[in-house]
């Protein structure tokens, strides 16, 4: 079977949201292009960094272009994007390796979101070769989401990710760690239970 790729070349719509309560969400990417809606499930940690990444890369685009690339310096309100995902979400993968580039000829953002896959290995060596031979087969690799988004979407989808990461359990003024709604066991308080 050949390897599965969901492509989108300028979608409709790319966005990071989530499903659950603060504390039990689940985060997704979705794309959408007319009917089609392709979803994939990752970790908050991977929405933050992509988002900071993608907001780097598209300034380091513009420092290298001396502002003449088709880059926005900060999301343009007419592309922002605060409507919920599209449902059902039907989850096609969890992610697993994310990669980002510029491509200048075009002048897009290409996100890339590759399957999680787990690989039986003798030690490590073999584990990150084996690991990388599976992630560059472009035969039989893992499924993969594609998408292409002008400097716009782009700013558009970093912005709102970042919100949609900060929209969590507010953090404890003492540790930082998440506040739950019934409190925490602040380490900054020996222990003791602080009150949310």
């Amino acid at each position: 079977m050949s390897r599965q790729v969901f492509l989108y070349d300028q979608p409709d719509r790319f966005v990071a949201g989530t499903v659950g309560l603060p504390g039990r969400r689940t985060f997704f990417l979705q794309a959408t292009a007319g009917p089609r809606v392709t979803s994939v499930a990752l970790e908050k940690t991977q929405v933050a960094a992509l988002a900071e990444r993608m907001d780097e890369l598209l300034d380091e685009v513009v420092r290298r272009s001396g502002g003449s690339a088709a880059v926005p310096a900060m999301a343009p309100t007419e592309v922002a994007d605060s409507a919920p995902l599209e449902t059902p979400i039907e989850e096609e993968f969890r992610v697993g390796t994310m990669a980002l580039a510029w491509d200048g000829e075009d002048q897009c953002m290409i996100v890339e979101a590759q399957a999680l896959v787990e690989l039986d290995a003798d030690n490590d060596e073999d584990l990150a070769e084996a690991e990388e031979r599976l992630l560059q087969d472009e035969e039989n690799g893992p499924p993969m989401l594609r998408v292409r988004l002008s400097g716009a979407q782009a700013r558009a989808f970093a912005k709102r990710a970042l919100d949609v990461v900060n929209a969590g359990r507010p953090p404890c003024p003492l540790c930082s760690l998440p506040l739950d709604p019934e409190g925490h066991v602040c380490p900054r308080q020996n222990g003791y239970r602080r009150g949310a």
